[in-house]
């Protein structure tokens, strides 16, 4: 894979050569302004911010319609539980889409995924806002969910194309904030707008912001997945000089592209059933997802009903949720400043555990705050405690997001888009499916040890990190996907970044030409 990490003068590194031909694999040249890492910070920050506002817009749209889910249910004259349907298969659509957009995008690239996914999202918002009926609303969420995975799951890997590991760490926080502030957004605008205009109107501001988002995206953010650019030089090249030598690694996979497509598209399966990372970090984040999705329906419950506050009111006690995520944002350059004194003590080359340390940290913040949610939730009580209660959730839900993302990126560098998306897969069903469940499970468990039980299994959930600062650098070394550490140059396409931390202007891959053969040969026989 030295192809799509390395910069040389001429462009070039020798390829595999057999008896008719000596292959040219193609390259960034040095200081190449079309090697993304090699864009200004500024750019990169500007690309870093449309993505993550996407993200934001996404999240938004799957919370926002939670805030009239009364309003649904009366127009139609269908019960509470099938008026919730149109979250679910949203939810069940954010698990579904990145199987095939991740494992995509690492095969045609990233920005034609970008584009015509969210393009067919914003399309089917319209017949949502217009449904004269739940089947219509329940068919066109369900492709909104699928259409507005793709950005979700693109995103880390983007961030990766984009930016060295030593660096990674705050643009990946900024964009690691988007999935809870949206969520968290979503109620407090939807309730004050549907008070205002009804439920159809959650459906509109869907529309006006999924159409900002796709405009931004769509002509101000160019490829930044490095085998997508070189492979289109590579193509330029032999039409400009005629010599059909000029390959990428990619171009020497004669497999039919069906076949490749294919492999691409259980690989993330494959992480998912045979990868414990993978599995156990995906355990993880479905426990914290379906937290945030059980606050949806966990939150009117005690405020509403208990309380008697209005939707709009309702919404203002997520503000702590949203204030806790930017507060952990906010601690950023703090946790990247900490990881750049890791990479120098360990020589540049810190193993993908060191992303723990946050996570090992962060995690009791909580179930301490569901904690406090669960006994400060009476009705007879103010409602400072379960509303603050947000405040260390959202804290601790950041924290171990981000760090989860980046433990995952680093472990599977090559994968990560595909480990990315089975980790999206696990999370989005089990969201999915909370929010079926939970108006029952308060009713039987009562408001104090519903959320007890929730805290419970955020707390049995603290030994993971814990499980992997121990024992991740052996299960990796033993993994068929995963990057042991043992080779520098093992690291993956453009989807990561390497784990070595490499000067800007490198001049020339350090390894001599058999080892490109290797490789070469290595990666089109085992993408």
């Amino acid at each position: 894979m030295a192809e799509f990490e390395v910069e040389t003068k001429k462009g070039v590194i020798p390829g595999p050569a057999d008896t008719e031909r000596n292959y040219k694999l193609v390259t960034f040249t040095e200081n190449d302004p079309e090697n993304p890492k090699n864009w200004s910070k500024a750019y990169k920050w500007y690309c870093t911010m449309v993505v993550a506002v996407t993200c934001f817009v996404v999240a938004f749209c799957s919370s926002v319609i939670t805030a009239d889910v009364a309003g649904v249910a009366k127009e139609f004259g269908i019960s509470a539980e099938l008026a919730l349907v149109p979250i679910t298969v949203f939810v069940v659509g954010f698990g579904v889409g990145p199987m095939v957009f991740a494992p995509l995008s690492e095969v045609v690239g990233r920005r034609i995924i970008y584009g015509s996914t969210l393009f067919v999202a914003f399309v089917f918002v319209i017949p949502c806002a217009v449904a004269p009926n739940i089947a219509t609303l329940i068919a066109c969420r369900t492709i909104d969910g699928i259409a507005f995975s793709a950005p979700m799951t693109l995103v880390g890997g983007t961030l990766a194309d984009m930016w060295r590991t030593e660096e990674r760490g705050v643009p990946m926080a900024a964009f690691s904030a988007a999935p809870f502030i949206g969520p968290a957004i979503g109620p407090l605008i939807g309730g004050y707008l549907s008070d205002a205009a009804g439920w159809r109107w959650l459906y509109w501001i869907q529309l006006i912001f999924a159409f900002i988002v796709w405009i931004l995206i769509t002509f101000t953010v160019p490829e930044t997945y490095a085998p997508t650019i070189l492979a289109r030089r590579a193509a330029k090249l032999r039409k400009e000089t005629g010599d059909l030598d000029h390959v990428t690694e990619a171009d020497l996979d004669t497999r039919p592209f069906s076949e490749r497509v294919g492999i691409f598209l259980i690989r993330p399966f494959q992480l998912l059933l045979q990868e414990m990372i993978v599995f156990l970090i995906s355990l993880y984040m479905s426990v914290l997802y379906g937290l945030l999705y059980m606050f949806f329906v966990a939150y009117p419950i005690i405020f509403q009903k208990g309380k008697g506050y209005s939707a709009g009111t309702t919404g203002l006690m997520f503000i702590p949720l949203a204030v806790g995520v930017v507060g952990s944002a906010m601690c950023a350059p703090i946790v990247n400043a900490n990881y750049l004194k890791m990479v120098k003590k360990y020589n540049g080359k810190p193993p993908a555990e060191v992303r723990l340390i946050p996570m090992m940290l962060s995690c009791w913040l909580v179930p301490i705050g569901l904690f406090i949610f669960a006994w400060t939730s009476y009705t007879d009580l103010i409602w400072v405690g379960p509303a603050l209660a947000g405040l260390p959730i959202g804290f601790g839900f950041l924290f171990l997001y981000n760090s989860a993302n980046n433990y995952m990126v680093d472990s599977y560098q090559h994968q990560a888009a595909s480990a990315l998306a089975a980790k999206t897969f696990i999370r989005s069903f089990w969201g999915a499916a909370t929010v079926l469940f939970t108006e029952q499970m308060y009713d039987r468990l009562g408001n104090q040890w519903a959320s007890s039980l929730l805290a419970f299994i955020g707390l049995a959930c603290c030994g993971i990190p814990f499980l992997f600062w121990t024992f991740g650098a052996r299960i990796r070394q033993r993994s068929k996907y995963a990057y042991g550490g043992e080779d520098d140059n093992s690291a993956g396409s453009g989807s990561s970044d390497e784990e070595n931390v490499k000067p800007k202007n490198t001049t020339a891959p350090a390894h001599t030409d058999m080892e490109d053969l290797r490789r070469a040969q290595s990666y089109v026989s085992n993408p």
